[in-house]
């Protein structure tokens, strides 16, 4: 059992075939010298010795392999529930629980095998938990994770990028927690050629699950401040269907300093030269300094030029998240309630752009929401998915009409309508 978790220091961390490409990458950038925050790496075979402890590795080739869909959903009922509720193998548990032990208060990531790939990112797919504060905690984390692999949303992503969940196996990393004043994250390259970075305070869930509008800074490539922007945060509200919705405020003082963000730019760069093309980085900021939390391949877009006409259109700016241009009749929509109202071809035009929208990207030609930034998980999937997506629009949802024509320039970030 002493190989089944490793510090990500070691060399044999960096093997993306035992410890996830999230983890490999991230034991690279520590060995390169970036500043990581430490911790260990959890070999998937510890996921594959539970399942088969549990005799489940049967009802995990029945999930995809059944053409029967009600028994292929009890399926993955019964994969979720035999991970969720039975122990951990003692012996792995052991180990496990020695991590946690060195890390203090801390946090269990997924590190499936199939994530953080140039083809399947799988942003926002799985599961994370910080500030675990004992042992019983931390088990429950690890067994959660390990079941988010047979998580409806992640079921549905595997269906469309074609790969079978009892193919692959989920391993983890064990880290502290990094006691963030700012977090956010940043892509290297953009059509442009320039970098951009996204901050807001305290930890990074908020801006990775698309539910404020970051403070955002523009770099040229050798990582001088071209342009920033303040970001705005929401408070959430109850709409009049009992769900989430939000009113409107703006933030306060920036969250990073010029030599901050100067300092982030240099980062990404040499990130890039670790992970040999572009990323998108995630980070965070604590009284000693940035630290890395993540770096996955990031797609590049070439700019598109758009007709004349709509040019002498209505204009509205944001972050450029997405990749490409579309057009299609708007859907504005108030909260989850309303999705589905969104048609296929239709732009998607919304106040949060939250993992709730992921199966929307499937069949949108273009999502335009007023939260969000280009690093939110939503951005990442919809570059993967070459769907165009402008996010942190102000007043999107007051302005655009519903049923109006709109275009969206997800490279530009500019939104567009006819009247």
């Amino acid at each position: 059992m002493e190989n089944l978790v490793v510090p990500l220091n070691s060399p044999e961390a960096i093997d993306a075939k035992r410890f996830g490409p999230k983890a490999a990458n991230l034991a690279a950038l520590g060995r390169a010298g970036l500043p990581v925050p430490g911790g260990f790496a959890v070999d998937a075979r510890a996921y594959r010795l539970q399942l088969a402890a549990l005799g489940l590795d049967a009802t995990a080739r029945e999930v995809f392999a059944s053409d029967d869909r009600p028994r292929a959903r009890r399926c993955a009922l019964d994969m979720k529930l035999g991970l969720m509720e039975s122990p951990i193998v003692p012996r792995i548990a052991e180990a496990l629980l020695a991590a946690w032990r060195a890390c203090g208060k801390g946090v269990v990531r997924s590190s499936a095998l199939v994530e953080d790939r140039a083809a399947s990112s799988f942003a926002g797919q799985f599961e994370s938990f910080l500030e675990l504060q004992d042992q019983e905690e931390f088990l429950v984390a690890v067994r959660a994770c390990w079941a988010a692999l047979w998580s409806t949303r992640a079921l549905r992503y595997m269906a469309t990028h074609e790969l079978d969940p009892a193919d692959t196996a989920m391993a983890l990393i064990v880290q502290p927690l990094v006691e963030a004043r700012a977090s956010g994250g940043g892509l290297s390259r953009t059509a442009e050629g320039d970098m951009v970075v996204n901050a807001a305070p305290g930890l990074g869930s908020a801006i990775a699950q698309g539910e404020v509008a970051p403070d955002r800074y523009i770099l040229d490539s050798s990582g001088n401040v071209k342009a920033s922007a303040l970001g705005r945060k929401y408070h959430g509200v109850a709409c009049v269907h009992g769900r989430k919705s939000f009113s409107r405020s703006l933030s306060g003082a920036r969250c990073l300093d010029a030599e901050q963000v100067a300092e982030i730019g240099l980062l990404m760069r040499r990130s890039e030269d670790v992970i040999g093309g572009p990323v998108e980085i995630e980070w965070a900021a604590d009284e000693a300094g940035i630290k890395l939390l993540q770096a996955r391949p990031l797609r590049v877009a070439e700019a598109t030029v758009p007709d004349e006409i709509w040019l002498q259109r209505p204009r509205l700016d944001g972050h450029p998240s997405g990749i490409g241009w579309g057009s299609g009749r708007a859907c504005v929509v108030n909260c989850e309630c309303e999705l589905e109202r969104v048609a296929p071809g239709d732009v998607l035009v919304t106040t949060v752009a939250g993992p709730a929208l992921g199966p929307v990207l499937a069949h949108v030609a273009g999502v335009v929401a007023e939260l969000g930034g280009s690093t939110s998980h939503l951005a990442s999937l919809a570059r993967e998915r070459g769907v165009p997506m402008v996010l942190g629009v102000p007043e999107a949802t007051r302005r655009i009409p519903d049923g109006a024509t709109v275009a969206v320039d997800g490279v530009a970030g500019v939104v567009r309508w006819t009247q």
